[in-house]
C-alpha cells in the first residue's frame, strides 16, 4: 500500500528513521561529522539502503531542514493562531519558538546547525523561501503591526532579520549553557522587541 507520495508506507517509514537519526548526529556532532556511514550507523542500517532512500548527503540535509522547519512552523504557528493583534503575535512567537528550544533541542540545533553550514545545497533556494516565511511570518506581522499604528517606524526585513537572529542565539544557549533558563532568555527579548517596535505615545 502507498502514501500520497507514491512510496510504500515501509518505505516512507524508513525515510523518517533515517531523518530522525541524521538530525540527532547533526545535532550532536556537528554537520561535518554527519557523514552517511555515521548516521546510518546511528539507524543500525547499512550505507546502501540510506542510499537507496536518499541520493547524496545534500538530498538527506535537505528533508532534514524541511522536517525541523515544518515542525517548528506548526510548533509556533499552533501558538500564535488565537493571537488577536501584531504585538501579541510577536511576543507569543517569541515565547513559542524558545519553547520549541526548550522540548525539541535535538531539533533545533540541527535546523541551525544546517542552514549554517549547507549554504550550497542544490535546494537552497527553495529551502530558503520556506524559511524567510519564518515559523511566525515574522516580517508580515511587523508590517502589519505598522499599518494598524500598532509599531512605529523601522524597516520591518530588518527587524525580522534581527528577531531570526535573538530566536537562533536561544538554541545557542540551550546548547552551549544546557542550565540557561530559557523562560527569562524569553522574557528578556521580549522586553528588547518592545522597546524597538512598539509604539509610544
Amino acid at each position: 500500500m502507498n502514501s500520497p507520495s507514491g512510496r510504500t508506507f515501509a518505505d516512507e517509514a524508513r525515510r523518517r528513521q533515517i531523518i530522525d537519526c541524521a538530525i540527532e548526529v547533526i545535532a550532536q556532532e556537528g554537520f561535518a561529522k554527519a557523514t552517511l556511514a555515521r548516521i546510518a550507523e546511528r539507524a543500525d542500517l547499512a550505507k546502501s539502503v540510506v542510499l537507496y532512500h536518499f541520493t547524496n548527503k545534500d538530498e538527506l540535509v535537505e528533508q532534514v531542514l524541511a522536517t525541523v522547519s515544518a515542525t517548528s512552523y506548526e510548533f509556533v504557528r499552533s501558538r500564535v493562531a488565537t493571537s488577536s493583534t501584531a504585538w501579541e503575535r510577536v511576543r507569543g512567537s517569541i515565547e513559542a519558538v524558545v519553547e520549541f528550544v526548550a522540548a525539541h533541542p535535538q531539533h533545533a540545533l540541527a535546523g541551525l546547525e544546517g542552514w549554517n553550514q549547507a549554504r550550497s545545497l542544490p535546494g537552497r533556494v527553495k529551502l530558503a523561501q520556506a524559511s524567510a516565511a519564518g515559523p511566525s511570518g515574522i516580517e508580515e506581522t511587523l508590517i502589519e503591526g505598522q499599518l494598524s499604528g500598532e509599531f512605529g517606524e523601522f524597516d520591518p526585513h530588518v527587524l525580522a532579520v534581527l528577531f531570526q537572529q535573538a530566536v537562533d542565539a536561544a538554541v545557542l544557549e540551550a546548547a552551549l549553557r544546557p542550565d540557561t533558563d530559557l523562560t527569562a532568555f524569553a522574557a528578556e527579548l521580549i522586553a528588547v522587541f518592545d522597546r524597538a517596535i512598539r509604539r509610544r505615545p
